[in-house]
């Protein structure tokens, strides 16, 4: 009896070894696998992270990017492709030799506006040159002509003959709904030295300048971006990249940059742009008058324009607008005083160019005018102006 005990526990000292055994070794292999999961997961999430890093740090300096700024760097390098910088000169002949010389005149910036190859720039940037040449973000260099201009607005418009898969149009916001306080781009080319940004915001809205022909440009945009003599014509962007307007000047007293820049609005310029480029002018309407300058106008004490010759066979000659006259006494018997045309009150020239660009040549206006003491409103069909 004694011995089956010590055989039965032998055989459990046994037993309870192996399974200790097998059971240390299931474990010891668990803890591998688990081990090798672990540091597969580590290595994994080593790498995203430094694939994480990599997009969210300085390339240079090993400094991270807020949101914001990769925000701006990106709209940068999607829409500095689309700005140009235009550089102009014109020819002299020598009065001895006969020779022509081409002299270098000036340089600004410009920006694409279609596949076709139109670049929009200012007037200014353009006026009184014989050759313009035109270079692309890639550093490649073409001869481009004159499509068409608008002193009044300050706009011109250039076209390249280049592969349309070099040009990259800059997408068209508007300029209607725009905030005082809204952030703002404007990418520039100034003097050849590569494309620039500046930042800023909307300083006001709705102000009013005059153009290089000496017309007001109303509602332009006053911002704190820096507008650079070089940077005009070029593009004035909002926060998605969308041109909502094009940088045409800066204030300033003493020349240089101020604080104060002035962008004309986009809603403009998709009114004016095709217009030079199927015309190579606005298609203005006109009523078919003379007037009287502004200084004269004030000088008589008189609220409005007057109407100083009416041209034969024209709109106003048509609707019976009197003409300014001297009788046979030499005396001088003014003629009609226009005062408004449907909703807009007329006081100036300016205001009668801007209330005209709102028709085109064959609309019916009616025109708001004094006759003597006598306030009369006349129908009339516009002309197309020459």
């Amino acid at each position: 009896m004694k011995i089956l005990k010590y055989l039965l526990a032998i055989a459990l000292l046994v037993g309870g070894f192996f399974l200790g055994t097998a059971w240390k070794t299931t474990k010891g292999n668990n803890e591998d696998e688990n081990l090798k999961e672990v540091k597969a997961l580590q290595v994994k999430t080593s790498i995203e992270t430094s694939e994480s890093s990599e997009d969210d740090i300085d390339a240079v300096g090993g400094f991270k990017l807020t949101k914001d700024e990769k925000s701006v760097i990106k709209l940068f390098e999607k829409r500095a492709p689309s700005t140009v910088f235009i550089n102009t000169s014109t020819y002299e002949r020598d009065y001895w030799t006969r020779d022509v010389t081409e002299i270098p005149r000036g340089s600004g910036t410009g920006f694409i506006w279609d596949k076709e190859g139109h670049i929009i720039t200012n007037y200014h940037v353009v006026q009184g040159a014989d050759r313009a040449k035109v270079t692309l973000s890639d550093q490649t260099t073409w001869d481009a002509k004159m499509v068409g201009f608008e002193p009044g607005k300050d706009l011109a418009v250039l076209k390249l003959e280049t592969p349309s898969d070099q040009l990259k149009p800059i997408p068209l916001g508007e300029s209607e709904n725009l905030k005082v306080g809204q952030f703002v781009f404007a990418i520039g080319n100034p003097f050849g030295l590569d494309q620039t940004l500046t930042t800023g915001v909307i300083s006001a809205l709705g102000r009013e300048i005059a153009s290089v022909s000496g017309a007001p440009i109303r509602d332009v945009i006053q911002t704190d971006a820096a507008i650079n003599p070089g940077n005009s014509g070029g593009p004035l962007l909002n926060s998605s990249g969308q041109l909502i307007g094009v940088n045409t000047a800066i204030y300033s007293p003493s020349g240089a940059y101020a604080g104060i820049g002035f962008s004309i609005p986009v809603d403009v310029v998709k009114w004016a742009v095709p217009q030079l480029i199927e015309h190579g002018r606005i298609m203005r309407p006109t009523l078919g008058v003379e007037l009287a300058r502004n200084n004269i106008t004030r000088r008589l004490g008189i609220e409005g324009v007057l109407v100083l010759n009416v041209f034969e066979g024209s709109a106003a000659a048509k609707a019976g607008i009197v003409p300014t006259v001297r009788n046979r006494k030499g005396e001088i018997e003014i003629g009609d005083i226009i005062t408004g045309i449907d909703n807009d009150d007329i006081k100036t020239h300016g205001d009668l160019s801007l209330a005209l660009e709102k028709y085109k040549p064959g609309d019916t206006v009616t025109i708001r005018i004094f006759r003597g003491e006598q306030g009369l409103i006349i129908p009339l069909v516009l002309d197309a102006a020459r």
